[in-house]
């Protein structure tokens, strides 16, 4: 039977600019060292962090105008000792709370919590299907078998759990492997990261795959998602959607995609669209990856940078983009990674640099992306 994908019908529309996810750093505080950190995170929790209570104003005002999936991210959220209490009361407002450890905190008196607030996922990396290739990326040795442990107690206390992974040269051979990993630990999901160089990956130039090995990539990602059971989402690839709607055109495919709760898709770059990133200090970002600032929270409300920044303003509206992007007929479907764009050409307007598609003429678009 085939598998069937829908897109959500919101796509047609993001200047609704519905808030669907924020992706909340609690904490820079971490236990492992990372190479590719993008919050370059540090030992220690930081002095500026957001007190409990300032963290109960954030998720209120949230809560006030929306409910989107709030992720508690770092460094290693696992490190703030009031991070449950922060959950609770997010639980208790009515908002989806998901949680991204590193894994090698997780223990039987964790998921006890995690169990009573109520968490709705867990993410765990992981970045290479052995603990050589893992741990030489999280510069800890024990990571691997640490996060692999912690896999297993989430397992037993019966909570959902996805696998990230961040693409790179270093792991690229190792994709297959990494696929029967995630399938063999019953993972709900595998979200797979390429990677875009800010933070600590700004020194990892070198480690990005080429143009050409993107897109190769991504096309074996759109066979791993037709074929295997396990939901697959390839993140920080928006022209991902370009490839899936040419190929299941071109394969005879409805061009639909998952719309599940935690499985939903709906096209590339959602940056200031439909998510955004939430610094320790409450800097407000279109992602953890775009260091452009949209504004502050302690300073100016959430809600108010959210619906009225300038920033935010401009990525929603498409017929700024330049370059390629801008002339593409695939635009509503991708939009090209803004961060990706920035760190290389210093413009988040810019065209997507890893894309290697020509775009055609406007006056060739199909009727599929006329109606988009």
């Amino acid at each position: 039977m085939e598998k069937k994908f829908v897109f959500e019908e919101e796509r047609k529309d993001f200047k609704k600019s519905s808030l669907r996810m924020i992706a909340w750093e609690v904490t820079r505080a971490c236990n492992l060292d990372c190479v590719h950190c993008r919050a370059a995170a540090v030992n220690e929790p930081l002095p500026t962090e957001f007190s409990t209570q300032e963290a109960f104003e954030f998720l209120s005002e949230v809560a006030s105008f929306a409910r989107p999936v709030i992720i508690l991210t770092g460094g290693e959220p696992l490190l703030r000792s009031d991070i449950f209490d922060i959950a609770a009361y997010g639980k208790k407002l009515g908002l989806t709370i998901v949680m991204a450890p590193n894994g090698t905190l997780v223990d039987e008196r964790v998921t006890k919590e995690m169990k009573k607030v109520g968490i709705d996922r867990v993410s765990i990396s992981i970045d290479g299907s052995t603990a050589e290739i893992h741990d030489a990326f999280r510069r800890v040795p024990g990571a691997f078998e640490g996060a692999m442990r912690g896999i297993e107690v989430l397992k037993r206390a019966g909570i959902s759990f996805q696998i990230n992974t961040t693409v790179t040269r270093h792991n690229l051979g190792d994709l297959q492997n990494l696929l029967e990993l995630v399938k063999k630990v019953g993972a709900a999901a595998w979200h797979v990261f390429l990677l875009v160089p800010t933070g600590r990956a700004k020194n990892l130039k070198e480690e990005e795959i080429s143009p050409a090995n993107y897109e190769k990539t991504l096309n074996w990602l759109y066979r791993v998602q037709r074929k295997e059971e396990i939901f697959v989402k390839p993140t920080c690839a928006p022209h991902y959607y370009r490839i899936f709607v040419q190929r299941s055109q071109r394969e005879g495919h409805a061009v639909e995609l998952p719309h599940q709760r935690y499985e939903r898709m709906t096209r590339g770059c959602l940056g200031g669209i439909s998510f955004c990133f939430v610094s320790y200090e409450g800097d407000v970002y279109p992602c953890g990856y775009l260091e452009v600032l949209a504004g502050n929270v302690r300073k100016e409300g959430f809600r108010k940078i959210w619906e009225s920044s300038p920033l935010f303003q401009e990525l929603r509206d498409f017929s700024k983009l330049k370059g390629r992007c801008g002339r593409c007929e695939f635009v509503s479907y991708c939009g090209g990674c803004r961060a990706r764009a920035y760190s290389i050409q210093g413009d988040y307007l810019a065209e997507e640099p890893y894309c290697v598609y020509q775009p055609m003429r406007k006056t060739k678009i199909n009727k599929l992306t006329k109606e988009a």
